[in-house]
């Protein structure tokens, strides 16, 4: 039988510190759901004292799953731990998770400390988060560049205070695997009550080594993992959870096993990339697109002749299916079925008839249709079940050397109505044009264009946030045609936001 290794992911905690990559509480939870099925044992879910809106993801969080541990991240003060116990009130599995830096250039230069001070704020914030809950894990920042014997001493002390979890995080990504797992190694074996505790691993990928370090710590006695769907975190990012999971599935002579349900990386990375806005590259391991593809001829006659010439995983264990469906204009309600079920979407009739009729208009304009284009085709019309006040009808866009001119006809309650306006540009001029129809003054605060392949007949997906007055929205949609989708996506934020038209004069 296998020993257990848990598995901690911070996507929405050290995953989410990607520029650009911020998620709203509806999107988090979201994902929070997702990972919850995907079998994940720790959520960390916010730095709740950085800001109101993280502060309410992880009480938000607590409340909308029930089997993970929901994780609250604090620095070695007694203020951020009050505040993230406040934020973890409602969780079933609650755990703090305080820390401080261990590294001489965190000791000295960071924190201005000594060594013995430090030793004492991490006995004192564990003690203290002690009072709150039973499980806290204490981080020590920069374990990668620590001295080893100043770093057993600080593991020893806070397993002492009450410390359930020990985080051995190469915050940097400055290890090599062999010197990782040494230091995880050294702690097993030097640490007075270690085994009180489990250690676990936190490493970043500058040097492109995060998960060979992971792996080597496991090795070495560490039997928690800190990883992120898609790999995804500060800087060049974190250990990545699918990678972990799959190698040691493949190497099963280490004895080591995680609860994940494998046949649900795909789908999760997917929405990941999707709700982020960050697409997976091309060969990604395990949930790169080219991950299971094979071009070269030798290569297929080899796949065909015995997957395992070529293939160490089964594309089905990571929830994908080695049947390919090319999928043209000419393709049938059936195919496109097929293709959707593959990638695990199930539709309504009527929903497969809106996505088909939406599929035969990119297919014409696309020599091929791929994955991610019907995934925004599904997204763009399986959205979020709010009642539209509002619908885009019509759009015609002057522009060129013309003062860019926008008519557009929403229907507002039933009644199409019309409006022309000029802008600094198409897109301008479009929302200028809407902006009359309606009665709330709206503004614009984030806007992105983002191509999902390749291509001037690529599909953009559009990400706009829309508000009125403090409340937010985030409206999406996904079209070859960019001006098109902008518009439609600020209508979709318009609606998230309940706005109505003006009355009739």
């Amino acid at each position: 039988m296998s020993e257990r290794l848990f598995i901690f992911d911070t996507t929405l905690r050290d995953g989410e510190q990607v520029p650009g990559c911020q998620l709203n509480t509806i999107e988090k939870i979201e994902v929070a759901r997702a990972l919850e099925a995907l079998g994940v044992d720790v959520i960390e879910a916010g730095f709740p004292v950085s800001s109101p809106g993280d502060f309410n993801s992880v009480r938000e969080i607590s409340k909308a799953v029930s089997a993970p541990t929901i994780c609250a991240l604090t620095r070695a003060v007694e203020r951020d731990i009050d505040v993230a116990a406040d934020a973890l009130a409602l969780a079933k599995h609650k755990r703090i998770h305080t820390g401080i830096g261990v590294s001489p250039e965190h000791i000295y230069s960071k924190l201005k400390s000594t060594p013995d001070a430090i030793v004492e704020r991490a006995v004192a914030a564990v003690k203290y988060a002690k009072k709150y809950v039973e499980d806290v894990e204490f981080y020590a920042e920069d374990a990668g560049r620590a001295d080893e014997a100043f770093l057993a001493r600080v593991v020893e002390a806070v397993i002492k205070a009450g410390a359930t979890v020990v985080n051995i995080p190469d915050t940097t990504g400055y290890c090599l695997p062999e010197q990782y797992g040494a230091k995880i190694k050294y702690l097993m074996e030097h640490v007075d009550g270690v085994h009180k505790a489990i250690l676990s691993t936190h490493c970043h990928n500058d040097l492109g080594m995060a998960t060979a370090n992971t792996l080597s710590g496991v090795i070495n006695g560490a039997r928690q993992v800190e990883v992120t769907i898609n790999g995804i975190g500060e800087r060049a990012g974190n250990t990545s959870l699918e990678e972990v999971v799959m190698a040691l599935r493949c190497h099963k002579h280490l004895g080591i096993d995680t609860g994940i349900n494998s046949k649900g990386l795909t789908s999760v990375s997917r929405l990941v990339s999707s709700l982020m806005n960050m697409p997976v590259q091309a060969n990604k391991a395990i949930v790169g697109r080219n991950a299971f593809a094979h071009s070269s001829g030798i290569h297929q006659d080899g796949v065909l002749k015995d997957r395992g010439n070529y293939e160490i995983i089964d594309p089905k264990d990571v929830g994908l299916d080695e049947s390919v469906i090319a999928l043209t204009a000419r393709s049938g309600r059936a195919a496109l079925h097929h293709r959707l079920d593959l990638l695990g979407i199930k539709l309504e009739q009527h929903e497969l008839d809106e996505v088909y009729e939406k599929f035969l208009v990119l297919a014409d304009k696309k020599k091929d249709v791929r994955d991610d284009d019907l995934l925004y085709l599904v997204g763009d019309t399986t959205g979020e079940k709010v009642q539209k006040h509002l619908k885009l009808k019509y759009l015609q866009i002057l522009s060129g050397t013309l003062v860019p001119t926008a008519t557009v006809i929403v229907e507002i309650g039933g009644m199409e109505r019309t409006a022309t306006s000029t802008g600094n540009g198409p897109i301008d001029a479009a929302v200028r044009a809407i902006k009359s129809l309606i009665q709330e003054k709206v503004l614009i605060t984030e806007f992105l264009i983002q191509a999902m392949n390749r291509g001037s007949d690529d599909v953009g997906r559009v990400h706009m946030r829309v508000c009125n007055g403090e409340n937010c929205m985030h409206g999406f949609s996904a079209h070859t045609d960019t001006v098109r989708a902008s518009v439609e996506a600020f209508v979709d934020a318009l609606n998230l936001l309940g706005v109505t038209g003006k009355k009739e004069e």
